[in-house]
């Protein structure tokens, strides 16, 4: 009996200390008008209606799209920064030569960086890989080609591309046809899966 007593007043001599420090200062970040507020940050909260009963063919399916997404999004956010960065670069050359220059070599540092990296990917995560570049950076492969290398070469690779199946002007339809490689997308991207 005699300690929960010591407990509360103990509570008691602390606690208008600390409230008297957060109500007077002024310069606190969770400070308001002489109020000190509590601020929780929570992550965003993913929820998808359940996809009903599936087959063990379909679990396949889907496991081997999780797969290729978790290989594939990290080239498709590397992509797009580098892409930013080459621009922004190439804004501060003085003149076509040397941007041409500078596309030449950043051309020939990631062939050689991502080659054998690529030649690993399976077809279905080389056509993944081609719409997720459309999804992240809003513009279909050919079209980033095409403003790199000219129109010419952008034909050449989307040709390449096509005998093995691919188009580099594959577009991402989040809504219709890569509804399900959209929510695993996200999923990957927070964390869940």
């Amino acid at each position: 009996m005699r300690g929960k007593y010591f407990y509360i007043l103990l509570i008691f001599c602390f606690l208008p200390f600390g409230k008297l420090y957060a109500q007077d200062n002024p310069y606190s970040p969770y400070a308001e008008n002489g109020d000190s507020l509590t601020l929780i940050v929570l992550p965003d909260v993913l929820v998808y209606p359940p996809t009903g009963e599936k087959d063990e063919k379909q679990i396949a399916a889907y496991n081997k799209l999780v797969r290729d997404v978790k290989k594939t999004l990290p080239y498709a956010k590397m992509i797009y920064a580098t892409l930013i960065e080459t621009y922004e670069y190439m804004e501060t050359l003085p003149n076509a030569k040397a941007r041409e220059e500078h596309i030449k070599r950043m051309e020939s540092e990631l062939f050689e960086q991502y080659k054998p990296v690529l030649k690993k990917m399976t077809l279905a995560q080389g056509k993944l890989l081609i719409k997720l570049v459309d999804r992240e950076c809003n513009q279909n492969s050919y079209e980033l080609v095409k403003a790199f290398l000219g129109p010419f070469r952008a034909t050449f690779w989307n040709l390449f591309a096509g005998i093995f199946g691919a188009s580099l002007k594959a577009n991402w339809e989040p809504k219709g046809r890569d509804a399900e490689a959209e929510r695993v997308v996200r999923l990957v991207e927070a964390g869940i899966l």
